[in-house]
């Protein structure tokens, strides 16, 4: 499969243009404030960018990023801005035609941005021992409609997991089946490169994050995907495909489900760009100054991370009141399209 997603990401495509589905497009929206970071990255770059969502969390200043099949270096040079000239973003890739491109405008991001903070690094995202990276290192991993393409994606995440510090986020889109795959539709090579063959059903990706050390996944936001070409259409049949972004968070205490301890948080407004409401993930949206009731894993992604000064937290873990109110084991995906803002837990 390597040689598949090679030739196809480093010969058969030569932009966004010749993509035959929408998976690896952008139609998100941009946020006003990424919009001028965007805007300052070189055409030839952006035109050989194919991820599928934004992959830009807040509170990456001074962070230490790594991006995960970086190719042309689009995030990694919208990310560069945002950690700033003491942060760092390291971007690795097999494609060495994609890494070409990222190497030969980082001279003239440098003089753009006015510091040079990014390095790139050939190399598999499944083989993330052999890179050179020092394992509890970074602050944060990303990846965009990426995770699909490999053939080992337990490796990738139990890489991801090494390299995180405690504390430390994956935050990554990519691409999901509401059911398993055909054998057919893996087996087609342009499936396959349009990061569809190898999406994962996204209760297998549940199960993947637990056994790799994320137990609770959270979902920031999903769309359903569209397929151009009707022969495509014709080989997935009934399956149907989503663009989702994820967060799992490196902590050593998270439980399987989303338990209730009576504990709640208040958003102080302080997030950058954020100062009246912040979007932690698709059910929990914080108002500034409000109350808000959450599980004993929602208050340790926020108080054991680099959101902790951003929040008031109230209670503790001492007493246990059993399920946190509307968690559910259905698929997680809006299938109307559509955006959900609810306070409540997942």
């Amino acid at each position: 499969m390597h040689d598949i997603v090679k030739d196809y990401y480093g010969k058969q495509l030569r932009s966004s243009d010749d993509l035959k589905t929408s998976a690896c497009c952008d139609p998100s929206h941009v946020p006003h404030w990424l919009k001028s970071a965007l805007a300052r990255i070189h055409p030839e770059v952006v035109r050989r960018y194919y991820g599928c969502g934004l992959v830009c969390p807040a509170l990456l200043e001074g962070a230490r990023v790594l991006d995960l099949g970086c190719g042309s270096g689009r995030d990694v040079y919208a990310l560069a801005q945002l950690v700033g000239e003491t942060g760092e973003v390291v971007g690795i890739d097999m494609t060495r035609e994609q890494l070409a491109v990222a190497e030969a405008y980082r001279d003239h991001h440098a003089d753009v941005f006015g510091f040079d903070n990014v390095r790139f690094i050939e190399g598999y995202i499944e083989r993330l021992d052999e890179s050179g990276l020092e394992g509890d290192s970074f602050d944060v991993i990303v990846s965009n409609c990426v995770l699909n393409l490999s053939p080992d994606k337990d490796a990738v995440l139990a890489g991801a997991h090494r390299l995180l510090k405690d504390g430390g986020e994956f935050y990554f889109s990519d691409v999901y089946a509401d059911r398993r795959v055909s054998d057919e539709a893996r087996q087609d090579p342009v499936l396959y490169g349009e990061c569809l063959g190898g999406a994962l059903y996204w209760n297998d990706f549940l199960r993947l994050a637990l056994r790799n050390g994320f137990p609770d996944p959270r979902l920031v936001e999903d769309r359903p995907l569209d397929l151009r070409d009707d022969r495509l259409a014709e080989r997935v049949g009934e399956t149907k495909f989503y663009s989702a972004t994820y967060r799992l968070f490196k902590l050593a205490v998270l439980e399987t489900a989303c338990e209730d301890y009576g504990q709640a948080v208040i958003y102080r407004g302080t997030i950058p760009h954020q100062p009246h409401r912040f979007a932690f993930d698709k059910h929990h949206a914080f108002e500034t100054g409000r109350v808000v009731p959450v599980c004993g894993n929602s208050s340790r992604m926020l108080r054991e991370t680099r959101f902790a000064p951003h929040f008031e937290f109230i209670g503790d873990f001492s007493r246990h009141y059993g399920l946190f109110e509307g968690c559910g084991e259905t698929i997680p995906f809006d299938l109307s399209g559509g955006i959900l803002h609810s306070q409540s837990c997942c």
